[in-house]
């Protein structure tokens, strides 16, 4: 029973892993669907909590949350198929790319096929997001959050440590005057 549970595991994140394009981030979608919508492994809000622990700890975020999501279903081997399933497709696109790449990098074809890739993966990051957005509670009365964050980010070129650090201490300073009026 439990060979078939981690066998189930590994195949959804190597899934999830090799059809997904354009990095981590373009992962989570997939991942929420699968584990949450298809499969039940985890709730709405099981699944936030994780990818905000995922996106701050070290290392890729679609790592970090199929390790988590493994470790969750079937405890520390759980995490070890998930993670391997997630990071083997990646790994073997990557070895056989700098296996038959070298022999074509200067090709024009080559660079223009790489060149009409590169909007479509812009387009298949933001459209996962919406979901992603609408899933964690974004709405018209507070999308200026995630508006001024991203513009912090791309335009004034603020690092996202320093925005998370902030959103932490924002957060706890909230709940600390949210309990405060509450025992009053």
């Amino acid at each position: 029973m439990k060979t078939k549970q981690y066998r189930e595991l590994f195949t959804v994140f190597f899934k999830i892993g090799a059809f997904t394009f354009g990095g981590g981030f373009a992962m989570i979608p997939l991942i929420r669907n699968e584990v949450v919508v298809k499969r039940n492994w985890l709730d709405d809000d099981q699944f936030m909590d994780m990818l905000a622990i995922a996106q701050s700890m070290p290392g890729p975020v679609a790592l970090n949350t199929a390790l988590f999501v493994g470790n969750k279903r079937l405890g520390f081997k759980g995490s070890l198929f998930s993670g391997a399933g997630v990071i083997l497709p990646s790994f073997l696109t990557i070895l056989l790319i700098a296996i038959v790449f070298t022999q074509f990098k200067d090709n024009q074809v080559v660079e223009r096929i790489f060149k009409g890739i590169r909007p479509a993966v812009v387009a298949l990051i933001a459209a996962p997001l919406l979901g992603l957005g609408k899933a964690a509670g974004v709405n018209l009365k507070n999308l200026w959050i995630p508006v001024t964050v991203a513009f912090c980010v791309w335009w004034l070129h603020i690092s996202p440590v320093y925005i998370v650090i902030v959103a932490i201490l924002l957060g706890v300073t909230h709940y600390a005057v949210l309990r405060r009026f509450n025992r009053k």
